[in-house]
């Protein structure tokens, strides 16, 4: 018997790569049922028809099926794939220029536009996992995609979900490393440490030998390049930093930058524009290149692949957000954390890995404790908590920064958080 997968957010221009690789997978990830769902129906049936396009092309077995009605969605689902955007990409404007007022950068999932994005997401997620649990299959997965995916994730496991987190950053390496040694992915396998969006790569093996020295010996400007780091840093670190660390190593550039300059929002907002104009097409059969500029690189590959794993008890290792459980001795067994994992039936095993370098565990434990403290504050609307995760966020610098911030992102945002305006 086959599968009902549901993605809710369907509309996101991101869902053509899920449905390819759902395609791609047919043989490993045997789905009856592919349910799209949306609040947006117009925007929903363009995504679609483009959907099905390349579906049928590919001659999917499949049965795909279009809802705005989200419990008809998940009712029986076995895997609930769950991007949203909680307010649009009007939202993420805000978050990406509000915090320039207060001298902060501003970014949709790290720094004060991530806990304006948190405040808005969690408690949304939370609720839409609590239909899950009620109408979906009895063993039916979350697979969260929604950002700030190591919070929401960590929302999730503490209230009791099936959910494992997920995020394109480690499988877009991976393949940029495949390609580079000329060897197939499955021969590369990263000793990726952190937190979502706060992760280093320790170790690159290509058939078990570490290549990762040599590289920053040999390439070390390229390397600093891709993840904006200066090549001394990277160094230094004798690690391969995400993209996301050059917020919090070079914050004073970057603010500038953005002042400077016009937003990741805007440039979004025009590529999903023209995507959509190229969605209509009825002539289209397949993902359109443009959606490369989109920003969800292997989103596709990352989110099949785990799907079949979970399903097929495949035991093959995986970059996932998942519960520590001793993984890195430096963080509580509870801490959700972004590392390596053996994948199975019963859902994502953290690999033991070395403790981190306290260059690295510093940055790795206070961004973890501000999302401890993002969380309760998306619960419970509490103004005195959502204080306090702002003067934890390292990318924060003061009492006077958080007392505006929080003034700010809750007067632009309250009519998405109805927990704080219930104190207002």
């Amino acid at each position: 018997m086959g599968l009902k997968v549901a993605v809710i957010g369907g509309g996101s221009t991101y869902t053509p790569e899920l449905v390819q690789g759902l395609a791609d997978r047919a043989a490993s990830l045997p789905v009856d049922e592919l349910a799209l769902h949306d609040i947006d129906g117009e925007r929903l049936a363009i995504v679609a028809g483009l959907a099905g396009r390349i579906l049928r092309r590919q001659g999917w077995p499949g049965r795909l099926t279009t809802t705005t009605d989200r419990d008809a969605a998940i009712d029986s689902a076995s895997f609930v794939l769950v991007q949203l955007r909680i307010g649009g990409q009007a939202a993420r404007l805000t978050d990406e220029t509000l915090p320039h007022r207060f001298g902060c950068i501003g970014q949709e999932t790290t720094g004060p536009g991530g806990f304006a994005k948190a405040l808005r997401t969690v408690p949304v997620v939370l609720a839409l996992a609590d239909d899950v649990a009620r109408r979906s299959a009895a063993d039916a997965w979350i697979v969260d995609f929604t950002n700030p995916v190591g919070i929401v994730t960590q929302a999730l496991l503490d209230a009791g979900h099936r959910a494992i987190g997920l995020c394109n950053v480690a499988i877009g390496i991976q393949r940029r490393m495949a390609v580079r040694f000329d060897v197939t992915p499955d021969r590369v396998e990263l000793e990726h440490v952190g937190l979502n969006h706060l992760t280093w790569i320790r170790a690159i093996r290509v058939d078990g030998v570490d290549r990762l020295p040599e590289l920053i010996a040999d390439h070390a400007d390229e390397l600093a390049d891709e993840s904006g780091t200066p090549t001394e840093l990277l160094r230094a670190l004798g690690a391969l930093p995400s993209y996301y660390l050059h917020y919090y190593y070079q914050t004073r550039e970057v603010l500038q930058e953005q002042l400077a300059g016009g937003t990741r929002a805007e440039d979004v907002m025009a590529i999903e524009r023209e995507l959509l104009e190229l969605y209509r097409d009825p002539t289209l059969d397949r993902k359109p290149a443009l959606l490369e500029s989109r920003g969800g690189a292997f989103y596709s590959e990352a989110a099949a692949q785990l799907m079949a794993s979970l399903h097929a008890g495949t035991g093959d290792v995986q970059v996932v957000d998942v519960r520590n459980d001793g993984a890195l001795p430096d963080l509580p067994a509870a801490a959700v954390v972004e590392v390596p994992a053996r994948i199975d039936r019963d859902g994502a095993h953290p690999l033991p890995l070395a403790p981190l370098a306290p260059e690295l565990r510093g940055l790795v434990q206070a961004a973890k404790a501000y999302e401890e403290l993002a969380i309760e504050a998306a619960i419970g609307g509490d103004p005195e908590v959502a204080l306090k995760a702002l003067l934890a966020n390292p990318l924060v610098p003061d009492l006077r920064a958080a007392e505006g911030l929080l003034e700010a992102i809750l007067e632009m945002n309250l009519r998405f958080l109805p927990r704080f305006a219930s104190r207002a």
